[in-house]
């Protein structure tokens, strides 16, 4: 772990353009490699597309590693009181949450009673005007059966007085016929 901070540490000191410039003039990579006391930086001209560096660490030694040896903070000693205050403010929390979570709920509910009303409504009101439709209608089919008898009654009653009259005229032809 302190190699792996003591890397990290080191890495930061390396910057990106040293890097860079060490890549592109290689007379000053000799100055940048040999400034590291813990870290040896060695060169790779094994690569067609560019350099290439293997980076290795030194072991850590005695006066560097107190130097970078981080203390945690003290600890603060919590007192039954500030325990106590933390567990009521997490209890007031939790109420809060618990009565806003009903008070969505209790909206819903309402929301859902207030469409179940509409939509009862609507299917009132919709029966109710089928069923004044259909009475219309009803209506109307009967007032058109009402005028289909009377035309009918009326024709037969023509008929019947158009036979009458045929009779009447064939008496009185046989009459005068001798």
């Amino acid at each position: 772990l302190a190699k792996n901070s003591t890397y990290k540490e080191k890495m930061k000191e390396i910057s990106v353009l040293s890097l860079i410039c060490s890549c592109l003039y290689p007379e000053s990579r000799k100055n940048i490699l040999g400034d590291f006391e813990d870290m040896d930086i060695k060169p790779i001209n094994k690569r067609a597309s560019g350099q290439a560096f293997e980076v290795i660490l030194k072991p850590p030694s005695p006066t560097s590693d107190a130097a970078h040896c981080i203390t945690s903070p003290p600890k603060r000693d919590i007192s039954l009181e500030d325990i106590q205050k933390k567990l009521e403010a997490a209890e007031d929390r939790r109420r809060s949450q618990e009565a806003q979570i009903l008070r969505i709920l209790a909206e819903k509910r309402e929301h859902e009673r207030e469409v179940l009303l509409k939509a009862m409504e609507e299917n009132s009101n919709f029966s109710r005007m089928a069923e004044e439709k259909l009475q219309v209608k009803m209506e109307q089919i009967e007032e058109n059966r009402q005028a289909y008898l009377a035309a009918i009654m009326e024709r037969l009653q023509e008929r019947e007085r158009h036979a009458q009259e045929v009779r009447r005229n064939k008496e009185l032809r046989e009459e005068l016929m001798p």
